[in-house]
């Protein structure tokens, strides 16, 4: 699909997320569909009805600036989704290619191995799994081999994982939660990236395979992953509560640490504590 084609996907998902009174429209008849209509909205942006229609079918290139933003304040996106928009108006269909194999570098090896005592991993933009201390392994992912974040073409995903593995849909307890985050920020990567050879890939495979991530994908949230708290259930340690923090690297900003964390004296924490230690007998 063209840029132009996925700018009017989403302005047809955030058009149809906009009721009327949320913006001050008067109606006085009942509508087949929810959300505002194609006029409605145009009237609101300061545009005519024939450019926002051409631009909802994909036929519309060089959308000027003041036109975004005129139609970023009629939906009432937010600072992402104003990013979002941009960046799909403003790029131009390129040939998709397959880039390099993401590489974590000697400093995030050692930033990885400074959290000793808390579970940590790092991600590509992309969610495969470039690397992972053993207790971030153990929390989520301790059914899989270890070293396969050192080899590229074995590489976990977690978008994969999460809704193609049983093992982790059963982890978390919140997975509706959880999976509406990281295709949110799935959608975000792709309308940085739409030459993404690998991430259409991962959008196809996971599209064919899972009707939940296609109806999510649809909706068109766009959100990055930052922090968030779930409730995991593990098969070693039990219940828990641990809050998840993106810490995205200054060198490397398509890469970021998770590291993951619990209420200091809680029983999460003792959990955590518990998972460590056998790990390391284990190990």
């Amino acid at each position: 699909m063209s840029v132009s084609g996925h700018l009017g996907e989403f302005l047809r998902a955030r058009r149809a997320r906009l009721r009327p009174e949320d913006v001050g429209v008067v109606t006085t008849t009942r509508r087949r569909v929810p959300g505002l209509r194609r006029e409605e909205l145009a009237q609101l942006a300061g545009v005519s009805v024939s450019y926002y229609t051409r631009l909802e079918q994909g036929q519309t290139i060089n959308v000027s600036d003041s036109v975004l933003d005129a139609l970023a304040d009629a939906l009432r996106l937010d600072v992402h989704e104003r990013t979002h928009l941009r960046d799909l108006a403003v790029q131009r269909p390129r040939r998709r290619s397959r880039p390099p194999a993401e590489r974590v570098s000697p400093l995030t090896h050692d930033l990885l191995r400074s959290f000793a005592h808390v579970p940590a991993l790092v991600v590509g933009r992309r969610t495969d799994v470039l690397a992972w201390n053993p207790l971030g392994h153990a929390l989520l992912a301790g059914h899989l081999d270890p070293t396969a974040p050192d080899r590229p073409a074995d590489r976990p995903n977690l978008a994969r994982m999460l809704f193609l593995d049983p093992h982790t849909r059963e982890l978390y307890a919140d997975w509706e939660r959880k999976v509406r985050g990281i295709v949110a920020s799935l959608r975000l990567v792709a309308g940085r990236y739409p030459d993404d050879a690998q991430l259409a890939s991962l959008v196809g495979e996971l599209s064919v395979k899972c009707p939940e991530f296609t109806e999510l994908w649809n909706d068109h949230r766009v959100k990055p992953c930052e922090a968030a708290t779930y409730q995991l259930h593990h098969p070693r340690v039990g219940d828990l509560t641990v809050t998840q923090q993106n810490l995205v690297l200054s060198y490397a900003p398509e890469q970021s640490v998770i590291v993951v964390t619990a209420e200091q004296g809680s029983s999460s924490q003792d959990a955590l504590t518990l998972l460590g230690q056998l790990t390391a007998t284990a190990a």
